[in-house]
């Protein structure tokens, strides 16, 4: 089988085979255009017949030989590498470039996750908050399993009963008035929904965003994102979109004063409650509340993106409940799904609802509330309940964040900061390429976490509410184990490093004092 370097100098090496027929439509026609041609017979006969060969992967339940590993993970790692989005390869390194194989994730199971060559990893990762319920829960594959008997998708013309039940299940279950609702399929879309309802409502433009928040990378959502990093490359984007600074609720209120007095108007202002990808930033406690107040004295919306924070991942089934804080348009998804289908919604009142009711295809999906995603969203919400989730988070988060403080405080010059509400928690380190070396080290201890999208110094602790305290544990073991060789490493580079920096001292002190 190959290791890492093999299969880089295989694909780097790699030659694309060329049949006759297609040499001759080169020499034939050689504009670009010949490059868009429908494929001719004998390429349509080998993409059937791999077609059929994938096909025969997935739904093969035998167990597979060395031959059958080697030849996936050959597949996999080439058509990552000239397919899809290249340079995902080379950017995640710790699972492309795992010890002699390349990570290929075949199984997984509650908080288990199993690779092609059978490795087990721990999952505390969570498909970056998807799987609150777990991998795989089965009531919630159960559900999905028996609505694909009966239909799949939506006819788009006839009522789907599963979207009217789902709905009724989140309209009583979520806080306040919020009650309307639509479905669609992931959170940047939720929140692209949220802010043209916003927009619609109150006939306004603008909106007041924060520092380090992140609501998605569509060109909408990614206006009202708060790192450079990932708005910079698409600007200009939405116009009249203003930031102020996470949790500091005088910069809030400043912005809000000047902007009123300026004669700019503002729809609303988003936020999460808790800043996922920031790294598990939990504001001052008296911050939520005075927003809302905010909102109210100035007549603007308040939007909160709960798409990862929702389903119980803070240690209520919505964050916002901590601060017995109600929006006027509520984002939802990742979890929402079960861990089974892609799923999100946004929601608000009847009464902001009502501006939709004239006209409600101005906001539209095609697959956005499928029967498959509804079912799996009905089996999440109970599964969410029966195994009161959100309490399991709240418990165990406390148990992680007492347990982890204990590990700051014994490597203070690695781990600076333990932050987060229930199992929604960061770690920062002192610097990103320490955070790697954590990272790292735990995925060849066999448990995978990963960084946050917009703090390269924090990794992020967020496993299955229902993971068990024993995993739980040896993911501590694991981490306190990794640390402890870290701090080792540093130790010797740092012994290493001094013989250097003095000789380069003496000779820069004796180049000083030449002409003496």
């Amino acid at each position: 089988m190959l290791g890492p370097e093999g299969w880089k100098a295989t694909m780097d090496e790699k030659i694309p085979e060329v049949t006759q027929s297609q040499e001759k439509t080169v020499v034939a026609s050689p504009s670009i255009q010949a490059s868009r041609e429908t494929p001719k017979a004998p390429k349509l006969e080998e993409i059937r017949r791999k077609s059929a060969d994938y096909l025969d992967t997935v739904r093969s339940g035998k167990k597979l030989d060395p031959e059958d590993k080697n030849r996936i993970i050959t597949h996999t790692l080439e058509n990552f590498d000239d397919y899809f989005n290249r340079g995902f390869l080379h950017y995640r390194k710790s699972v492309a470039e795992a010890e002699d194989f390349a990570a290929i994730e075949w199984t997984g199971q509650g908080s288990i996750i199993e690779d092609i060559m059978g490795r087990k990893f721990i999952d505390c990762l969570g498909g970056f908050g998807v799987y609150n319920m777990g991998i795989r829960h089965p009531k919630i594959i159960a559900a999905v399993k028996a609505q694909l008997e009966r239909m799949p998708l939506s006819s788009q013309e006839l009522l789907d009963p599963l979207r009217g039940f789902l709905a009724e299940l989140l309209g009583e279950l979520a806080p306040g008035d919020l009650q309307e609702c639509f479905f669609i399929s992931n959170g940047t879309d939720a929140v692209e929904g949220a802010l043209k309802l916003a927009r619609l409502y109150t006939k306004k433009a603008g909106f007041i965003s924060t520092t380090g928040g992140f609501h998605g990378k569509s060109m909408g959502s990614l206006s009202v994102m708060g790192r450079a990093v990932y708005r910079k490359p698409f600007q200009p984007l939405l116009s009249n979109v203003h930031f102020v600074d996470y949790g500091d609720i005088k910069d809030l209120e400043r912005e809000l004063k000047k902007l009123t007095d300026l004669g700019e108007d503002i729809a609303a202002i988003i936020l999460e409650p808790v800043q996922g990808e920031a790294g598990a930033v939990v504001p001052p406690d008296d911050y939520l509340p005075r927003v809302r107040q905010l909102c109210d004295e100035f007549g603007v919306l308040l939007i909160l993106d709960e798409v990862q924070t929702g389903m119980g991942r803070t240690g209520r089934v919505f964050a916002c409940e901590h601060w017995n804080v109600v929006p006027d348009i509520l984002c939802l998804g990742k979890a929402l799904g079960g861990g089974v289908m892609p799923l999100s919604a946004f929601m608000s009142t009847p009464k902001i609802w009502k501006v939709l009711e004239e006209n409600p295809f101005l906001h539209s999906s095609t697959f956005g509330g499928n029967p498959l995603a509804c079912a799996a969203g009905i089996a999440a919400i109970n599964v969410l309940l029966e195994e009161d989730l959100a309490q399991q988070a709240a418990e165990k988060g406390k148990y992680l964040m007492e347990r982890l403080g204990s590990l700051q405080v014994a490597y203070p010059e690695i781990l600076k900061r333990v932050q987060g509400k229930g199992l929604l928690i960061g770690l920062e380190f002192t610097d990103r390429f320490i955070g790697y070396r954590v990272a790292a080290s735990l995925f060849k201890r066999g448990v995978l976490v990963a960084g946050t999208l917009l703090s390269a110094r924090t990794l992020r602790i967020e496993p299955a509410l229902n993971i068990s305290y024993a995993l739980l544990d040896e993911m501590l073991d694991k981490l306190a184990d990794a640390l402890k060789q870290i701090e080792k490493q540093i130790e010797k580079e740092n012994r290493e490093k001094a013989p250097k920096d003095k000789d380069v001292k003496e000779s820069k002190d004796g180049k000083d004092g030449k002409g003496d």
